[in-house]
C-alpha cells in the first residue's frame, strides 16, 4: 500500500458527508479488462491450450490466483500457479507498455475529485508491479492512497482491500463511495460497508439496496457521489 497524505488529515468525526472515494482500476478507470483476457489467451496458447470464451466472465475481476487457478484446472495445463502468474504479469505488462486507454469519463471524474479535495484511493486486485505501470498513465498524484492485490492478505471479493483503504485515509467505510466494474469488486466493497456505484464492463451487475448501477463514469460526478451518503 502506498500513501501520499497523512490519514489524520481526512478524519471527520461525527460527519455524515462523503469522506472518500475508492476506485477499482482494470475495467473501471482504465480499459484493460480485455488486456487480461488477451494475455491469458496468449499464454495458454503458448502452452498448447485454447481458452473457451465462456470462461471470460468467470475469471474477470477476481484475484489473479483465483483466475489463474481456474484456468489451470479447466485446461489441465502442466504449469504451477506461481509460474503462470509470472507469465501472465509479463504478458500484461507488454500490453500496457504500449499505452493504457482510460475509460470514458475517467479523466474528468479524477480531476473533479481533486478539485473538491476528496481523498481518492485506487484499490485493485492487480499486483503492485502492474499498478505502478498503470499509474504512469493515470498519474500518481491523483490518488491519496493505492492498494494492490499482493499487499493484502485477502483480496477481492474479501472486504480487506477496501477496509485497508478506509483505514489508510482515516475514513468510515460507511461514508465512502466505491466505484467498481465487476461483481467480485462490488462484493468486496459491500462487505466492507461502503456505498457502491457499479459500472459493468464485461458481465452485467444488478442494482440492489446500497448499490447504484450506471452506464459509464460519464454518469458519475461529485454531487451524485455525495447523494449516496447523504441521500437525495
Amino acid at each position: 500500500m502506498t500513501s501520499t497524505v497523512p490519514a489524520s488529515l481526512f478524519r471527520t468525526s461525527g460527519s455524515s458527508a462523503l469522506q472518500a472515494v475508492f476506485l477499482d482500476m482494470d475495467g473501471t478507470l482504465v480499459d484493460t479488462e480485455g488486456f487480461w483476457w488477451d494475455a491469458e489467451v496468449d499464454v495458454f496458447a503458448d502452452l498448447g491450450h485454447r481458452l473457451d470464451e465462456s470462461w471470460r466472465d468467470i475469471v474477470v475481476g477476481g484475484p489473479m490466483t483465483r483466475s489463474a487457478g481456474y484456468l489451470i484446472e479447466a485446461t489441465g495445463a502442466d504449469i504451477t500457479l506461481a509460474e503462470l502468474t509470472v507469465l501472465l504479469n509479463e504478458k500484461f505488462e507488454q500490453r500496457i507498455d504500449q499505452g493504457v486507454p482510460l475509460m470514458p469519463g475517467a479523466e474528468r471524474l479524477l480531476a473533479e475529485l481533486a478539485h473538491h479535495n476528496i481523498p481518492t484511493a485506487l484499490v485493485s486486485a492487480s499486483h503492485r508491479r502492474i499498478i505502478d505501470r498503470v499509474l504512469a498513465s493515470l498519474g500518481r498524484d491523483r490518488f491519496t492512497l493505492t492498494v494492490a492485490g499482493d499487499e493484502v492478505v485477502r483480496t477481492k471479493p474479501h472486504p480487506e482491500p477496501y477496509l485497508t483503504a478506509a483505514d489508510g485515509v482515516g475514513a468510515d467505510p460507511a461514508l465512502c463511495a466505491v466505484i467498481e466494474d465487476t461483481a467480485t469488486g462490488v462484493a468486496a466493497a459491500e462487505a466492507a460497508g461502503c456505498r457502491v456505484v457499479a459500472v459493468p464492463s464485461v458481465a452485467p451487475i444488478a442494482p440492489s439496496p446500497g448499490r447504484v448501477v450506471v452506464r459509464s463514469l460519464e454518469d458519475v460526478d461529485v454531487p451524485f457521489l455525495r447523494t449516496l451518503i447523504s441521500g437525495p
